[in-house]
C-alpha cells in the first residue's frame, strides 16, 4: 500500500539522511515517477528537501539528530576523506580544523607531522589531540555549542583575528554553485567566515549528498575554495564550474574504482 511505502521510505531517509532516486526505485521496486510523487508528499511534510539526483533530510530534521549519531554515520567515508585531506598538510603548516562530524577525523592522520600548529574550535579535535605531544594545538575559546561539539562566540572570532592560517579544512551542510559553501547554523557562521578570510588555502570536505544543497548561510563562495574533497565524481555542472574556476577536485582512489565498476 502507498501509505506503508511512504512510511518505510520516510524511515529509510531518516536513517540514511541522504539517498538517490535510483536507490529508492531499487529498494521499493517502483518507477521514478512514483518515487517523485512520494517524495513530493514527504517534502510537503517538511521531512526532506530535493537535491541533485536525490533527496536529503531537511535542516529541521537534521537538527533533531544528536551529534553522536551523526558522527557514526558514514564513518568510514569521513575517515577516508580526512586521510586524503591530511595528505595535503606539510610539516610546519598552520592549519585550521573546522567543527563537524567529518573534519574531526583528521587528527590521527596528522600524528607524524613535525612543527604542525592546529587551530580549532572543534571539541573532539581538542580532546583527541592529547596523545600527540608533537602537535601544537591552539583553541579558539568561546562558549560550548553542543549541537556540533564546537566553541562559538565573539571570543572565538576575536582569537582568529590574531593568526595567519596556511590551510583551512572546512565542513559544510551544503555546496551549491549559486549559493556557494553553506552552513545551517547562524551561530557558527561568523567563525567560518573569519577563517576563510584569514586562510591562504581553503579545502572543503563534503560527501556527494551535500552537492546541490543550499543551507541557511553562505560562508564562502564556491569559486574561492582551492580544493574540494568528496567521495564521488561530481555531476557535470559542478565539474565544469570547478574546472573553470581552478578548483582542484580530489576523489579518493577507492571511490574512483567503485565508480568504474558501476559503469
Amino acid at each position: 500500500m502507498k501509505s506503508d511505502r511512504l512510511r518505510e521510505m520516510e524511515n529509510y531517509i531518516l536513517k540514511h539522511e541522504s539517498v538517490s532516486i535510483n536507490t529508492l526505485c531499487s529498494i521499493f521496486d517502483v518507477s521514478k515517477n512514483t518515487i517523485r510523487r512520494d517524495l513530493g508528499e514527504l517534502e510537503k511534510k517538511g521531512i526532506i528537501k530535493k537535491v541533485y539526483g536525490g533527496v536529503t533530510l531537511s535542516d529541521s530534521q537534521k537538527d533533531t539528530v544528536p551529534f553522536s549519531e551523526r558522527e557514526i554515520k558514514n564513518k568510514s567515508v569521513k575517515q577516508l576523506l580526512c586521510e586524503t585531506a591530511s595528505s595535503l598538510v606539510n610539516d610546519g603548516d598552520i592549519i585550521f580544523i573546522d567543527s563537524g562530524t567529518t573534519t574531526m577525523h583528521m587528527l590521527p592522520f596528522l600524528a607524524d607531522k613535525n612543527n604542525l600548529t592546529i587551530i580549532t574550535n572543534n571539541i573532539n579535535v581538542l580532546i583527541n589531540s592529547l596523545p600527540y605531544p608533537n602537535l601544537n594545538i591552539l583553541s579558539t575559546g568561546g562558549s560550548l555549542f553542543r549541537e556540533t561539539n564546537s566553541l562559538i562566540g565573539i571570543e572565538a572570532v576575536n582569537f582568529l583575528q590574531n593568526y595567519n592560517i596556511s590551510k583551512a579544512f572546512m565542513a559544510s551542510t551544503g555546496v551549491s554553485i549559486s549559493k556557494g559553501v553553506t552552513n545551517s547554523s547562524c551561530i557558527e557562521y561568523q567563525i567560518k567566515k573569519k577563517v576563510v578570510n584569514k586562510s591562504d588555502n581553503i579545502i572543503v570536505l563534503a560527501d556527494e549528498s551535500k552537492l546541490g544543497v543550499a543551507s541557511l548561510m553562505t560562508y564562502c563562495e564556491l569559486q574561492d575554495i582551492d580544493v574540494f574533497i568528496t567521495d564521488k565524481t561530481p555531476p557535470k555542472p559542478f565539474q565544469n564550474f570547478f574546472q573553470q574556476n581552478n578548483v582542484n577536485v580530489i576523489v579518493p582512489t577507492i571511490y574512483k574504482e567503485k565508480e568504474a565498476v558501476n559503469i
